[in-house]
């Protein structure tokens, strides 16, 4: 059971019923995590704009839902795991794709070392190696996109971590992440 309220749209008031609103034009429904997020319309105000600006990035979704699947599973957070298997054929990866970067691994080059990469930057918290910057460089990765798989590493610590503070109860097909063995 979630540990906070869920703030329905049609309870909500002010800036948390304005951010919900927000949330349901652009996604058609207001997903539980975000009626979490609202009982701090700061907390919900950031996520909404951390998420917006890197939609609008060079990183493309497959990469995103890559990295957001991979860290999910990293992190154990069955929410995320549930929602971005559920988005991931919407930008076009296939299940194989989906258990593939579950594991951190991908058919392209690139795909590979940045989820390789990603595993780095969270075992390391950031402290990664030369060798680790120049397996990106080798697989073809830029400074702008470097900048990029380092802010939805943190985008996705963030609601990682948000929903299993908050055990929000997944509102999508549930997908276990005790299920997959990381190598």
């Amino acid at each position: 059971m979630t540990r906070m309220p869920l703030i329905e749209l049609d309870e909500a008031s002010g800036t948390a019923q304005e951010l919900l609103t927000q949330v349901k034009k652009g996604m058609g429904a207001v997903p539980n995590m975000t009626k979490a997020m609202a009982n701090s319309p700061a907390t919900l105000k950031g996520y909404l704009a951390l998420s917006g600006a890197l939609a609008g990035g060079v990183l493309g979704r497959k990469t995103q839902e890559r990295l957001a699947l991979n860290l999910a599973q990293a992190n154990g957070c069955d929410y995320c795991l549930s929602a971005h298997t559920f988005t991931a054929p919407r930008v076009g990866l296939t299940e194989q794709d989906v258990l593939d970067a579950r594991r951190g691994t991908a058919a392209d080059a690139k795909s590979d070392a940045i989820l390789k990469f990603a595993a780095a930057v969270l075992e390391s918290r950031g402290a990664v190696s030369e060798q680790d910057i120049a397996d990106l460089r080798t697989a073809g990765v830029s400074d702008e996109e470097m900048g990029e798989i380092v802010a939805n590493i943190a985008l996705n610590v963030f609601t990682n971590f948000f929903n299993r503070a908050a055990d929000v109860e997944i509102d999508f097909p549930v997908v276990d992440s005790s299920a997959v063995t990381v190598s």
